[in-house]
Formats: C-alpha cells, sequence, structure tokens
C-alpha cells in the first residue's frame, strides 16, 4: 500500500471512489471542487492505493488554524486492512508539521461504522457544537 497525495488531473478518478467508498455526498462534488482543492492546497488531498487502485482517501485541510478532516473513505473490499489508520497518520503528521492543535473530523450522524472508526482513531464527539452552513452563491432577491 501507498500513500501519497493528489494530483487534479485524478479528480474524475477521485469523484469516482467517493461515489463507491464514501457515504454521502457534497455540493463541492464536482470536477471543479476536487481541482480547486487540490490547486488551493496540494497536499490536502491524500490517497491510499493497493497495487496501483485507489482504495481510501483524507481530506486534510488546514488554514493556519484549524485542523479539519473530511471524506476519511476505504472501499468495503479494502476495510479492515489499516488503510484508514495510515491516512489518518499521513493527515495527522501534517497537520502536525504545520503546528495544528486538534483535528475535527466533519462525520455524519447516521452513519455509525464511521463513528466507531473515528473513536476508535482517538477522535470523540463533541456534543456542544453543531455544523451551521450557508449553500453558496447566496440566491439572487426576487427568485
Amino acid at each position: 500500500m501507498g500513500i501519497r497525495t493528489a494530483r487534479a488531473e485524478e479528480a474524475r478518478a477521485v469523484l469516482a471512489f467517493w461515489a463507491e467508498a464514501a457515504e454521502g455526498t457534497s455540493i463541492t462534488d464536482d470536477v471543479a471542487g476536487v481541482t480547486r482543492l487540490i490547486e488551493r492546497d496540494p497536499e490536502a488531498l491524500i490517497l491510499a492505493e493497493w497495487d496501483g487502485v485507489l482504495v481510501g482517501s483524507v481530506i486534510a485541510g488546514y488554514d493556519g488554524w484549524r485542523c479539519s478532516l473530511y471524506r476519511l473513505a476505504v472501499l468495503p473490499a479494502y476495510r479492515r486492512r489499516g488503510i484508514a489508520t495510515a491516512l489518518l497518520e499521513a493527515a495527522e503528521a501534517r497537520f502536525l508539521a504545520a503546528g495544528g492543535r486538534r483535528g475535527d473530523a466533519m462525520v455524519l450522524e447516521a452513519n455509525e461504522r464511521a463513528q466507531h472508526a473515528w473513536a476508535a482513531a482517538g477522535y470523540r464527539r463533541e456534543d456542544h457544537w453543531r455544523r451551521w452552513v450557508k449553500p453558496y452563491p447566496w440566491p439572487v432577491k426576487g427568485d
């Protein structure tokens, strides 16, 4: 297994991987969104490969203040082989090297398997926080 960062030309492959391995979708799940992420922060999208097959991903975003984790996913046929652990280790090494002090993971409420995986990796749920979102662009008045 190899761990590496994604390249912009892999955006379609990453999206196809997420369609199979990740739970849920996002407003940014398109080629432009993935490409923009990679171009803005080339180290953020970390991939795992097994014999040339894309088998895992995690987005390790760092804005200079927060360490944010998204899209930790492993192909179902490759789960329970340490891939998620290796991805998180790579993400955490990135954060520590940059001076990060705490990782925040976005985990779907209904995804119990993911909640168990994050807990096993040492993360804990903080119930006093709630996510607030507003999609862009904002609607134009009168529309």
